[in-house]
């Protein structure tokens, strides 16, 4: 698998500043190299494991997938607003899902030199070296990767935010930040492989309510992910209540 993100992140590289883009929806682009990507990635993993269903954002979902043990789930370029824009905050993330669980997850992201791979049990690693997630107990001062913060949160620090919210989850998983959250409907292929990649760490990964993530849902959605150093879950789970209630109606 990790060898396929790699070769997948390659192809896009080597079209990197050499690609069409057009709006799927308003404010939500594509590229050629998304759908080259992804056919790639399907070609490759299905020869890996044939039996396995297939769930990307870059093709027609098929609800068979439903009755299958096992599923890839990908999204050829995360953070594809970051791709078309020239800036490195993208990457492949490929997910093997078996029963609902996320059994293996990698990363691949070439523009910043970086590739991440968890095995259930098996810890995480970054560039082949061991990573774990912080220890902070403390919410307050911690470290957030986000353009800015609403007043009621302006007790936390900014770090660098890349567009891919897989990479994002990354750097919880390796102490680059102490805190991911996003309050909105988000599908599986974004957070799959990160998800895995950060509780291999040691990270606490859920939804917005503080709720186990599964995954080969019917509707491949779930409502926002948390994923946060251990310590700070539970505040993290507390400071986001209300306003996790109020947009979670806002479907």
């Amino acid at each position: 698998m990790a060898a396929i993100a790699a070769e997948a992140g390659a192809l896009a590289m080597a079209r990197w500043g050499d690609f069409s883009q057009w709006d799927k929806t308003p404010g939500n682009p594509v590229s050629d190299v998304d759908l080259a990507v992804n056919a790639l990635l399907k070609a490759r993993l299905a020869a890996l494991d044939p039996d396995a269903g297939w769930l990307s954002e870059e093709t027609a979902d098929n609800p068979d997938r439903l009755a299958k043990a096992r599923l890839w789930v990908v999204d050829p370029i995360d953070g594809t607003r970051d791709y078309v824009r020239r800036r490195p905050g993208w990457a492949v993330s490929i997910a093997l899902v078996e029963d609902g669980r996320v059994v293996v997850g990698v990363l691949d992201a070439p523009a910043v030199g970086k590739a991440w791979q968890a095995v259930r049990g098996g810890g995480a690693r970054c560039n082949g070296a061991p990573i774990r997630v912080g220890n902070r107990t403390e919410f307050a001062g911690a470290r957030v990767p986000a353009d800015q913060l609403p007043r009621p949160d302006s007790d936390l620090v900014l770090v660098p935010k890349p567009n891919s919210i897989a990479l994002r989850i990354a750097m919880v998983a390796a102490d680059e930040a102490d805190l991911v959250a996003t309050l909105r409907w988000g599908y599986e292929w974004d957070i799959a492989a990160a998800a895995l990649i950060a509780e291999e760490a040691g990270a606490t990964v859920t939804d917005a309510f503080g709720e186990p993530l599964a995954f080969n849902t019917p509707s491949a959605q779930a409502f926002g992910v948390l994923a946060t150093a251990p310590g700070i879950h539970a505040a993290a789970v507390a400071r986001l209540a209300d306003r996790a209630r109020e947009f979670a109606g806002q479907r």
